[in-house]
């Protein structure tokens, strides 16, 4: 009990520390495009959107096992279960978990607020509904599908270089906030969405845990079933007698 009250305090502080840190990456993309000449919203601005984000990953990466394997994300937490990569998860340290991190959410969300400046306050909104609930709760499942499959592929059958490694993850989560920004944002991390819904006083609604929670937990765990189905782990060699 005392491991799993810690690893819960670990995704805590690590969450919290993410959803206050992951504005910046808009924040310093208009900064660094405007030095440059650019439109942030032009390839030019994706791209350093996604060398920040690599940036700002590969460290929380490195915080993460600093604390002990500490996680930000439900989804990717419940898709290495799923995909039998996290021996030491359970069904019941996730019950624990999962609620440490939306409170993590919850503190980061409200940090960063109080210290934004105003003229960037406008990164400051987190995830929104754009479509009926129906739709938006199949794109955040598609999304984090999208995400969490990918992760998969990147870790265990793509590159070995683990900068290469987060490059690609981070490509592949630009775009995808690039493709879904009509639809749910998206957010593709329940506890990043939960920590903006309390600060927008809609933490409590249906259309929060149906969208935000449901959604992106049935296609994180889909994505690891897909995975597993289209890449079976090797069968172990037998031992010569």
């Amino acid at each position: 009990m005392g491991s799993l009250i810690k690893a819960a305090l670990g995704d805590a502080v690590l969450t919290s520390m993410w959803v206050f840190s992951a504005p910046s990456m808009g924040v310093f993309t208009t900064i660094i495009a405007s030095f440059l000449g650019v439109q942030a919203r032009s390839l030019i601005g994706l791209f350093i959107t996604t060398i920040l984000a690599t940036i700002l990953v590969l460290t929380f990466s490195l915080i993460g096992k600093l604390l002990g394997g500490a996680s930000f994300n439900p989804s990717t937490t419940a898709s290495f279960y799923a995909a039998g990569l996290s021996p030491a998860t359970s069904l019941i340290s996730m019950a624990v978990r999962f609620p440490a991190q939306a409170a993590g959410g919850v503190g980061g969300a409200k940090a960063i607020l109080q210290v934004m400046p105003d003229k960037f306050k406008h990164f400051v909104k987190g995830p929104s509904l754009k479509v009926d609930v129906k739709s938006g709760a199949v794109a955040e499942g598609l999304f984090t599908f999208s995400l969490c499959f990918a992760l998969l592929w990147i870790i265990l059958r793509g590159p070995k270089n683990p900068i290469v490694q987060i490059w690609l993850l981070s490509v592949a989560t630009v775009g995808l906030v690039v493709a879904g920004s009509g639809f749910t944002g998206p957010s593709m991390n329940p506890a990043n969405a939960y920590g903006w819904a309390y600060v927008n006083n809609w933490h409590n609604t249906w259309e929060l845990f149906f969208v935000y929670w449901i959604g992106p937990l049935i296609g994180a765990i889909l994505a690891a079933r897909v995975f597993k189905v289209l890449f079976p782990p090797p069968e172990p060699k037998e031992k010569k007698a």
